[in-house]
């Protein structure tokens, strides 16, 4: 790597704007010299497998809207596409219910063991796909504008994976559904003309919005609640980037959320992450519907 490439490295949320300043340019392409950089292919080369990414997101939104998933153990299924034929009367308004069914169509898809995007993860892939498939129907994005997008919301996923966790065993779901939030929000801000600052400021609302938010899957199945969860993930992206947007700054700075966030999770109780023994999956319901799917108390 020479010692050019090496000036696109970044690891905090402060270098990283840093960059975006001294050169003018926004995230998705400081992020784009930083893979060129570091994996020694093209910008073509990474264009394309982004193209593939976005496909294999368009696929699962798609066949979550249009066929009614149902997971493997039973407990969801066919949830997105209530929501999606209910959008038109939605009380948060048909644009905003349309982004939440798509999310949610996303991880039904996964949880019956379709293909899906980790975007960071299985459990919080529908909320990136969601948003930004949703948006650019609306605002005429093109492909390439969206891969741009999926660059930016890139950047803030590594960022947050080196500050802090996208593990919900390691940081609870604050750590998942919370990055995928911040991702999105970033991805849409900079499509929608925001600044790398905006971008920013719009991945640490996200990510306050849900602090301390914990991995409580019940029966330890990516199934509930974490479906709803990619739901509350999408609408928390969409506030969070109109806030930034609208010139509502984070009062707190993005590296900080992040650490605080690696704090929260540290001083999580065992039971509420990823464990399947605290929170919601230890309620009676929850208990009962373990049991009957494992034949035990505990998965």
């Amino acid at each position: 790597m020479t010692a050019a490439n090496k000036a696109y490295l970044f690891h905090k949320g402060s270098e990283l704007l840093a960059l975006c300043s001294a050169e003018s340019l926004p995230i998705s392409e400081i992020m784009l010299r930083r893979e060129t950089a570091l994996s020694d292919v093209s910008r073509e080369a990474v264009f394309q497998e982004l193209g593939e990414t976005l496909s294999t997101m368009r696929a699962s939104v798609e066949r979550g809207l249009s066929e009614k998933q149902t997971s493997v153990s039973g407990l969801t299924g066919g949830d997105a596409e209530r929501l999606f034929g209910y959008a038109k009367r939605a009380l948060m308004g048909e644009p905003m219910a349309r982004a939440v069914a798509a999310s949610m169509a996303v991880v039904e898809v996964n949880a019956s063991m379709g293909r899906i995007v980790a975007a960071p993860t299985a459990g919080a892939s529908g909320i990136l796909p969601g948003v930004l498939l949703t948006a650019a129907e609306s605002r005429g994005w093109s492909d390439a504008a969206l891969c741009a997008g999926l660059l930016t919301a890139g950047a803030v996923g590594m960022l947050i994976a080196c500050g802090a966790s996208i593990s919900g065993a390691e940081g609870g779901c604050q750590a998942e559904t919370g990055t995928g939030a911040a991702m999105a929000a970033a991805a849409l801000v900079e499509l929608s003309g925001g600044s790398p600052a905006q971008a920013l400021h719009a991945a640490a609302i996200a990510l306050k919005n849900v602090m301390g938010l914990v991995c409580d899957p019940v029966a330890g199945l990516v199934e509930c609640p974490c479906i709803k969860r990619n739901a509350i993930g999408a609408a928390n992206a969409v506030l969070s980037a109109d806030l930034a947007l609208s010139g509502v700054e984070s009062l707190i700075p993005f590296d900080e959320v992040v650490a605080a966030m690696k704090s929260v999770g540290r001083a999580m109780n065992p039971d509420l992450r990823e464990t399947a023994r605290g929170g919601i999956a230890a309620s009676p319901t929850a208990r009962a519907l373990q049991r009957k799917l494992f034949g035990q108390e505990e998965p």
